[in-house]
């Protein structure tokens, strides 16, 4: 499990100019400031630097420093390695030994994607186990049992919501009893800061973001959209998106658009929304089940335009862009079935759930695919990284890195 394959010389001391350090990246948008990318790959992909061998789950990669952080299960245990970023080798790795099993048969491994923030990094399994770890050497520093600590109605498919940092605490999507929809805890003990709704818990991850001076996190729990003042707790104002059946999820996170504009998908007839932010309210500019329907992956924005998945993972998916001032469909490819996309600068880094892993232009006019291949087994669910000029993706048995910088 813990031997790591290296295919090219690498730097004995690289420099690290961009790290990807949770869900989405950076800014958690799906966008990455690196330049001087490759515009195109041969055939069979950019340069293998790396494999690994994983396991079971979800969970994407995130990388800070020469640190990588992989969260899978193996057999009957969860485990968190930390390997080199440039090179695959093992720093150190643990396992937890968990008995979740899930209840429809789509895999027993962590969905959530862990979150590295300074020295720290937090895991959440799919049993609502959180813990905190010292990112140096892996040694536990707290950790909780949310589902029991806050008495959390069974879901679906187990916990698959990721955490984000914000200041002081780290905020969860628990969806807990008497309050505890939303729980801040403290990032050194683990202890509670505040809660808030009594949302139930889905499996999108939040944003934060500052708009007129404000500061709100954006949850898109499994009732709608509810910010949060990330100081104290406070409720600001609360957006009901779900599907009427009980039968759904809601899975893709809140995009922010125009600095001040939040977009929201689901799938199961729920469809599309694009909200203006005020202070205290938001503000409906448009709506509709034709543009977007997204399940369980998040689209991002290059410019004025949105590129992602439409359509629900069983039935299939496409490839799309789409207009985000207007919701106007530019443009649609069936290559891909179902998957997720990131951006750095005009590229668009598309992995599909077949495998495939393309390079595309954003190009609202048209799809232009500058380079596509099978890169990865079936039914891929995690996200990409990108991080120092390799790009990250997994499936259910490997982890691969590519060099993708010039």
């Amino acid at each position: 499990m813990r031997i790591a394959a290296l295919f090219i010389v690498v730097a004995s001391v690289p420099a690290f100019a961009a790290d990807w350090p949770q869900l989405l990246g950076p800014a958690r948008d799906g966008r990455s400031a690196e330049k001087d990318l490759l515009d195109t790959w041969p055939a069979r992909g950019p340069v293998v630097v790396w494999k690994h061998d994983v396991g079971q789950g979800f969970a994407s990669p995130v990388i800070a420093g020469d640190r990588l952080i992989l969260f899978h299960r193996v057999a009957g245990d969860d485990v968190v390695e930390c390997l080199s970023a440039s090179t695959g080798k093992e720093k150190w790795r643990v396992t937890t030994p968990t008995t979740y099993r899930d209840d429809y048969g789509k895999g027993d491994g962590p969905r959530s994607t862990p979150v590295i923030a300074g020295e720290r990094v937090f895991t959440l399994g799919p049993a609502g186990q959180l813990v905190c770890r010292d990112l140096k050497t892996g040694k536990k520093q707290w950790d909780k049992s949310l589902l029991d600590d806050y008495t959390v109605k069974k879901s679906y498919f187990g916990v698959g919501t990721s955490p984000i940092v914000e200041g002081k605490n780290l905020l969860v999507n628990v969806g807990g009893d008497n309050g505890a929809g939303i729980v801040a805890l403290n990032l050194e003990t683990g202890k509670e800061a505040w809660k808030a709704t009594d949302h139930d818990a889905s499996y999108a991850s939040p944003i934060a973001a500052t708009i007129d001076g404000v500061r709100h996190v954006f949850f898109f729990t499994r009732e709608g959209l509810a910010s949060i003042d990330p100081a104290n707790g406070k409720v600001r104002f609360t957006k009901r998106w779900r599907a009427r059946i009980a039968t759904s999820v809601n899975a893709a996170s809140p995009v922010l658009l125009g600095g001040d504009h939040l977009f929201l998908s689901s799938c199961y007839d729920t469809g599309a929304i694009l909200l203006k932010v005020k202070k205290d309210r938001v503000e409906e500019v448009w709506k509709n089940k034709e543009s977007l329907n997204c399940h369980f992956s998040t689209p991002v924005a290059v410019g004025d335009q949105l590129y992602g998945f439409e359509g629900r993972q069983e039935e299939g998916g496409q490839l799309r862009c789409i207009d985000w001032k207007t919701g106007k469909v530019r443009w649609t490819e069936n290559a891909y079935g179902c998957g997720s996309v990131i951006a750095a600068g005009d590229k668009l880094f598309v992995l599909g759930e077949n495998g495939d892993l393309g390079l595309v232009k954003a190009d609202p006019s048209k799809y232009q695919e500058k380079a596509r291949f099978g890169a990865l087994g079936k039914s891929v669910r995690g996200h990409l990284a990108l991080a120092n000029g390799m790009l990250y993706a997994r499936d259910g048995s490997k982890l691969v890195c590519w060099k993708v910088k010039k």
